[in-house]
């Protein structure tokens, strides 16, 4: 059994232009090393309606979805009233949820040098971001303990939602993947080896890209068109990726294949993955 993993990005601030996205890089990374990959990754704006949508897909993908922001407590916040919408969920105080609220507004009153309310509403208010959809799983959050939330929908997709902040977010994503996909994860080596193709249109190319992963299943092929490079001018990247160990015959193929055509080639690319 193999997953997909995907990444939803809540947030005005990102659309706008206001704040650059640091999350996808980062999932990238930390999937990376565990040998896994991003399939797709949504952008969505504070708008509750295409959070829901969004959602709900996410919940029928079978996948295992990563939600970055809007879990908060302030008018702006929604996912968590979305989460709850597209799952068909009541929404309710979790109670290790607000015991670990509590313990961090108790950590802060001790930090100021006043005693802890309990009932003071501003108190009471920071409760909120313990209220998740009915039969929701906390995710701990080493950074200052408010925790995120993890969902199973009906169509076999996981959601896993956590704070927008990436101090806060990266290190839950991580403890994530190590607690619940340490299974899944894929510690073969992998390689990633192209060549430059000077003047040549991906039509041309296809038959051969679909000859080598035809002779080769267990790599993918790639090509990376471009029409202004400031080094290459006008190019494909076009190479092969997958397991170390299959990537060399994989690659003297294509290579092959390029000089059967009379491609006129330049630099060769190696990346490990």
């Amino acid at each position: 059994m193999t997953l997909s993993f995907g990444l939803i990005i809540v947030g005005d601030e990102i659309l706008s232009g206001k704040r650059a996205d640091k999350h996808m890089p980062k999932v990238i990374e930390l999937l990376a090393a565990r040998g896994l990959s991003l399939a797709y990754a949504d952008y969505v704006g504070d708008s509750p309606d295409r959070i829901t949508a969004t959602l709900q897909r996410a919940f029928a993908s079978g996948d295992v979805v990563f939600s970055c922001g809007g879990i908060g407590a302030t008018p702006d916040d929604h996912t968590r009233q979305c989460a709850a919408r597209a799952l068909g969920r009541e929404l309710a105080l979790h109670p290790e949820a607000e015991a670990l609220i509590r313990e961090r507004m108790q950590d802060i009153a001790r930090e100021q040098g006043v005693p802890y309310e309990a009932d003071r509403p501003d108190n009471i208010h920071r409760l909120n971001m313990g209220v998740f959809p009915a039969g929701a799983r906390i995710i701990p959050n080493p950074y200052n303990r408010i925790p995120g939330f993890s969902c199973e929908g009906a169509g076999g997709g996981t959601v896993h939602f956590v704070p927008g902040f990436p101090v806060m977010a990266w290190p839950m994503i991580e403890g994530v993947l190590d607690q619940h996909y340490a299974a899944f994860f894929n510690r073969m080596p992998q390689t990633e080896q192209s060549v430059v193709v000077y003047g040549a249109l991906e039509a041309a190319l296809t038959p051969l890209m679909e000859r080598i992963e035809k002779l080769h299943p267990q790599v993918r092929v790639f090509s990376l068109p471009s029409v202004d490079h400031p080094q290459y001018g006008r190019h494909i990247e076009l190479g092969v990726k997958g397991p170390t160990p299959s990537v060399p015959a994989a690659w003297q193929d294509l290579k092959n294949g390029l000089h059967e055509f009379g491609a006129n080639i330049g630099p060769e690319l190696v990346r490990n993955l």
